[in-house]
């Protein structure tokens, strides 16, 4: 626990201001809390000495922990760090070598290596919009989308969630010389997937950009997890796909993937891939077993199909409102702050740890329980939460049923 300004003695104004912010987040709800996870069995994580069942990772396919991920990574490694940037002595042949195997699972002509998605969208969209041009963002995209129009110093446009009409007027309107439409694949908080087909004939009729964020689509969407892209079958030149890769690909990084052309630019422009240290090489090899498994093992993929159908009976009709989401993200939105962290602490104290999402990450009144599902989990896993929801469920309509006037 840390002291605050006024624990420690101090007059500091800047840090008093700071404590008073703190404070306001504390009184809204919505200040956040780390856990700290000391150590994994597959989907249970052990907290503080206890282990919880989660339905908090990322990991949609249960391949963070594969042994296989992890021999790879240890029989080539010749080191522990690249040593510098890709673009001074960074770029081993390790990175080439799943450069070129990236750009081959998603049927581009190339790709590049990030260290992360954030950073991956920060790179990509200033190397592609600046002063003058136009970005245009689905309102409900990813935080490093919006940081990355921003930091493109573009006109940066919000169109509704998923509403291409709204965007072709938004486009017909603009006069900008370039033209660039950000959106996520995979909305990560709903778990909605973005009108891909609609969005690319609509860029190519306009001959503008579109960047999609494919971070939870990639290895869960498509045939042999191939991405959102080859779920819908198609194919630009206008587009760019970007894919991270410490999701369910298991590991760490992203990469974007397009054109040749197209990556050739973003190698000499995108200033996170110019500016920063190059990831370590062994995880490239770690990663190229990992994508070997996802073309391989499709039970992953139809085995989280199976559990998201489960939960999805197993809640009908009760309180809890799943949103409509054919994807690993299930969320169950629960409305005020207060009410989303009251439910995940009930359920922690039940052993299950799904985490609590609240503003600004998703719409003022819109906060949510949101459960990740992974192939690592099993019926029972599943069971588990649904009867934690339901008992929850029963105490609550009896303390409301009992707090009733006569």
């Amino acid at each position: 626990m840390h002291a605050t300004p006024a624990e420690a003695g101090s007059a500091n104004p800047l840090l008093d201001e700071l404590a008073r912010r703190l404070d306001e987040l504390d009184h809204a709800g919505l200040r956040r809390t780390r856990r700290t996870v000391e150590a994994a069995e597959g989907v249970r994580l052990r907290i503080d000495g206890r282990w919880l069942l989660s339905f908090c990772s990322n990991d949609y396919l249960g391949l963070s922990g594969d042994p296989r991920l992890l021999q790879a990574a240890s029989r080539s490694a010749q080191t522990a760090g690249a040593g510098a940037s890709a673009l001074i002595s960074g770029h081993w042949s390790a990175h080439e070598r799943l450069e070129t195997e990236l750009a081959r699972f998603v049927g581009a002509q190339r790709a590049l290596l990030f260290s992360t998605g954030y950073m991956a969208n920060l790179g990509i969209v200033p190397a592609l919009a600046g002063r003058g041009d136009a970005v245009f963002s689905d309102a409900l995209n990813h935080a490093s989308i919006v940081d990355a129009a921003r930091l493109s110093r573009a006109d940066v446009h919000v169109y509704p969630h998923r509403d291409v009409r709204a965007l072709a007027r938004m486009l017909e309107q603009s006069t900008a010389r370039v033209k660039l439409v950000a959106s996520d694949a995979v909305f990560s908080m709903d778990g909605t997937i973005a009108p891909l087909r609609e969005l690319i004939a609509l860029c190519e009729a306009q001959r503008a950009w579109l960047v999609l964020d494919d971070a939870h689509g990639l290895g869960v969407l498509g045939p042999q997890g191939r991405g959102t892209p080859a779920h819908f079958g198609v194919h630009s030149r206008n587009l760019v796909h970007m894919g991270t890769l410490g999701k369910a690909a298991g590991v760490a990084g992203a990469f974007a993937a397009g054109d040749a052309c197209t990556i050739e630019w973003l190698l000499q422009r995108a200033r996170t891939y110019v500016f920063t240290t190059a990831s370590p090489p062994m995880l490239s090899d770690a990663l190229h077993e990992s994508l070997r498994i996802i073309a391989a093992e499709d039970w992953r993929r139809a085995r989280l199909r199976e559990l998201a159908r489960q939960l999805q009976a197993g809640l009908a009709g009760s309180r809890y409102r799943l949103l409509a989401s054919d994807t690993a993200i299930q969320p169950i939105v629960v409305g005020t702050n207060e009410a989303a962290v009251t439910l995940a602490a009930a359920l922690i104290a039940r052993g299950i740890w799904v985490p609590a999402i609240r503003p600004p990450t998703v719409p003022a009144g819109t906060a949510r329980l949101r459960v990740s599902l992974s192939a690592a989990h099993d019926a029972g896993d599943v069971q588990c939460l649904v009867d934690a929801l339901r008992t929850l469920e029963r105490e609550i309509d009896s303390a409301q049923s009992n707090t009733r006037p006569e």
